[in-house]
């Protein structure tokens, strides 16, 4: 079986305000104890590298969130704990996700001293108004500041963007993807604005105070995407990834390959293997619970549940058909129902080569139909 790595994820669950659109866990906080969440996020770690398989980190990711509002010296730590209880393999990649603010990118060359060797910025727009709606604390200006100040202090740096934003024409996305090529590294992350259960953009969207584009509209501003950033040797390597060659993101890449990975601090996922058996671990979401329980037990596992066969085989489907390359069919073990995957190979969503099923260009768009479709009798 091939090793597609083994990752940690440290989840930060703090941020300066809440996003609208944001249904991630994260929660807004007037101080926080750095020294107590360090001791308590140390305390995880040990607690969970006692119950592992001990083997080198191909990645550690600090998410969130806003890991960027973590200590220096936090981080120091939990890659100091990490390399002590697990080491890192040569070419570990340590990626921390950072807010594009003056104040954090003022950080940058501590936590590149601390071990981070990748960051990823969450600019999300070039242009004010839109920023304000989404409801970002920085300026363009400041994010392409920022994001010139992460080019000098790490190796490898990606940031994050938005479209399908209210009223967005294809020609002014266009020219904001082109203005953005003139500031990127080797990846982008290009995420299509959708509305969420329990954001503020689904209140106000139900109450019909905003509106997102058309699935027509939708779909032409996908399809530039792709053809702008292929045309500047970013292709897509997975639906909202773009990267040369050599420059995908490691850590995302053992999620979607359904590598082996810890998860710590609230609300943190994971998947491991213990006893020939594969676990999927879930940390409790709140912080205060979590950082309770680690305190008192050592750990905040909410749930630890086996995965069976079916389980395995559905999660490498949903996994790995985001990904351009495709998954070995020896990694999916039994095959999805025939006819269905007849099927949406006839319609050109699916393609199924000697050993390998992917999904075309058309299938990724359309990724969660062409799921719920192959998975239904599953």
């Amino acid at each position: 079986m091939i090793d597609h790595g083994f990752a940690l994820y440290v989840h930060w669950p703090f941020c300066r305000s809440k996003c609208p659109y944001c249904d991630f866990n994260s929660h807004v906080a007037d101080g926080i104890d750095q020294a107590r969440w360090c001791r308590a996020l140390l305390a995880e770690l040990h607690w969970w590298t006692d119950r592992v398989e001990r083997r080198p980190l191909t990645s550690l990711f600090f998410g969130g969130g806003t890991p960027s509002l973590m200590a220096p010296e936090t981080v120091a730590a939990v890659v100091d704990r990490a390399a002590a209880r697990l080491g890192f393999a040569a070419d570990a990649e340590i990626t921390l996700e950072a807010n594009p603010t003056s104040v954090e990118s003022g950080r940058f060359a501590a936590y590149r001293a601390a071990g981070v060797n990748r960051v990823s910025l969450g600019v999300q727009a070039l242009n004010e108004a839109d920023l304000r709606f989404l409801g970002r604390q920085h300026s363009p200006v400041e994010a392409l500041d920022a994001v010139a100040v992460a080019a000098r202090h790490f190796p490898r740096f990606s940031f994050d963007l938005i479209y399908a934003r209210p009223g967005q024409s294809v020609q002014a996305w266009e020219a904001e993807l082109r203005r953005a090529l003139d500031h990127a590294g080797g990846h982008l992350s290009v995420y299509q604005l959708t509305i969420e259960p329990g954001t503020q953009f689904q209140t106000r969207f139900q109450r019909g105070e905003i509106a997102i584009p058309d699935e027509e509209r939708a779909g032409e501003l996908y399809e530039t995407t792709q053809a702008v950033l292929e045309g500047a040797g970013l292709p897509a390597y997975e639906i909202s990834n773009h990267a040369r060659p050599g420059e995908e993101s490691r850590h995302n890449l053992t999620y979607w390959r359904m590598g082996a990975y810890l998860g710590i601090g609230p609300g943190a996922h994971g998947r491991v293997c213990r006893d020939g058996r594969w676990h999927a671990t879930r940390q409790a979401r709140a912080p205060e619970i979590w950082l309770s329980a680690v305190e008192s037990e050592g750990h905040g596992t909410a749930e630890e549940t086996p995965q069976s066969a079916t389980d395995r085989r559905r999660e490498v489907l949903m996994m790995g058909l985001r990904l351009a390359e495709g998954i070995p069919h020896g990694r999916i073990g039994a095959l999805p129902d025939a006819a269905r995957l007849a099927a949406l190979v006839d319609e050109g969503y699916l393609a199924d080569e000697p050993g390998l099923l992917r999904t075309t260009a058309a299938g990724r768009q359309r990724l969660n139909a062409v799921l719920a479709y192959l998975l239904a009798q599953d």
